[in-house]
């Protein structure tokens, strides 16, 4: 009777533990753990986490409750740089080896596996087209062949996919197929022109995953050499006539993205651009607070605008008087730090700066030194008595900090005699070329 009953309590376990995520990492001495996401459009959602054992192996197991989707492993840190997507059609388990020499091999889970087989075979094909190209080849034939091969890769894979979760992204994926022999210039423009052409951006499956990350951040930055900002203008233009109407939360995401790739592209241009036309009313749209708020401290503080206006006092002939940066008027040029007496580059780099402009005396320095307390603040400063200092306690809470987006320190700030922002350099090096 009791082993009945051990074999009745079991049963609901055997019901809900259906599948399995599963997989071996190697180096397996480089992993600790695995964590299991369920990724949704606009979120990822924690299910479950597992230790790997000393082989590198692990086993999450799903129960029947687990919808079908894209799901995320995340098996190091930072997570948003090593992790990656997999498809869980909720039938069947999924299986993978992740190493670091070879990358991703999905070995249990049809879906994975048949995407997986497609991306690599239309890789191949493309290479292909790609050496047609280089070696500037004008054989018709044999370009007829390379485009038939491609059409039929594409087809035969379709067919295969029928009915699977795979199939949306195989037919999201569709290439561009020439009617006839093109040139490659002729060739790249109706790649580039056919590219989101079939891609469905209200999809959820492809909204969760980061095939539409991927496709648009390619359209926009990887497909046309010695792209100019009136291109790029236009390929933005056009990615938004292409998602259409509505999709306001994954048009916040992607235009995100592409705002902050111009920004780490130094584009001030592109990145005001893209917040002016699109990206600020879609952060309001969305309720997406700290980004409207990024947007508009980058956009205040670019190149050519005036800078943020602060108090300040300065001393001359004895009598300190309490001023604005503004209304400052003793220099044709302004050196702006931010910087903190807790900070090591600070205080590296601080007597170096002194040095660099001992005989450049028409550039002032104002020193913002942000601090929780002024007491190492007050000690330090007695090494610069030619700077203004200006004491910004709450630190990285300070609001004229936010407002001029510090994200470290040192910060630097050239600015003109009228107070515009001629230049930001990133250290110190780039100070010294800026003020020669």
């Amino acid at each position: 009777m009791k082993k009945l009953l051990l074999a009745l309590a079991l049963i609901p376990t055997f019901i809900c533990a259906q599948n399995t995520i599963s997989g071996i990492f190697s180096p397996a001495e480089e992993f600790t753990y695995a964590f299991l996401y369920h990724a949704t459009p606009t979120n990822s959602d924690y299910v479950n986490r597992a230790q790997l054992g000393v082989d590198g192996s692990f086993s999450i197991p799903l129960d029947s409750t687990a919808t079908p989707g894209i799901y995320k492993i995340v098996y190091a840190l930072p997570p948003e740089e090593n992790n990656f997507d997999f498809i869980y059609n909720g039938k069947e388990s999924v299986a993978f080896t992740f190493s670091l020499d070879t990358g991703l091999e999905f070995t249990d889970g049809q879906d994975n596996k048949l995407w997986a087989s497609y991306t690599k075979s239309m890789d191949m094909v493309n290479r292909t087209i790609s050496n047609f190209y280089t070696q500037e080849s004008t054989d018709k034939k044999a370009y007829a062949d390379i485009i038939k091969t491609l059409e039929d890769t594409q087809s035969a894979y379709e067919t295969s996919a029928e009915g699977t979760l795979a199939s949306v992204f195989i037919k999201a994926n569709s290439p561009y197929i020439p009617q006839g022999f093109e040139d490659l210039s002729t060739y790249s423009k109706n790649l580039k022109r056919t590219y989101l052409e079939h891609v469905d951006f209200s999809n959820p499956l492809l909204q969760s995953s980061d095939f539409l990350v991927d496709r648009v951040l390619a359209y926009i930055f990887g497909m046309t050499a010695n792209t100019t900002n009136d291109t790029y203008k236009k390929d933005v233009d056009d990615l938004m006539s292409t998602i259409g109407e509505g999709q306001i939360e994954i048009k916040t995401i992607l235009f995100e993205m592409i705002w902050r790739r111009f920004k780490s592209m130094n584009n001030p241009e592109l990145a005001n651009y893209v917040t002016n036309n699109y990206l600020l009313e879609l952060s309001k749209k969305t309720s997406y607070d700290a980004l409207t708020e990024q947007l508009i401290t980058y956009r205040t503080n670019t190149i050519g605008n005036k800078a943020t206006n602060f108090d300040l006092a300065v001393t001359k002939d004895g009598t300190t008087v309490t001023t604005t940066l503004h209304d400052l008027d003793n220099a044709n040029q302004y050196l702006l730090i931010f910087w903190s007496s807790g900070c090591g580059h600070c205080l590296d780099e601080l007597p170096k700066v002194k040095t660099m402009l001992a005989d450049k005396k028409d550039i002032k320095v104002i020193a913002f030194g942000l601090e929780d307390e002024p007491d190492s603040w007050q000690t330090k400063i007695t090494d610069y008595p030619d700077f203004i200092h200006v004491l910004g306690l709450g630190k990285w809470d300070n609001p004229t900090a936010n407002a001029y987006g510090i994200e470290s320190t040192p910060s630097y700030f050239i600015l003109d005699r009228d107070k515009h922002i001629i230049a930001k350099p990133y250290d110190l090096e780039a100070l010294e070329k800026a003020l020669k």
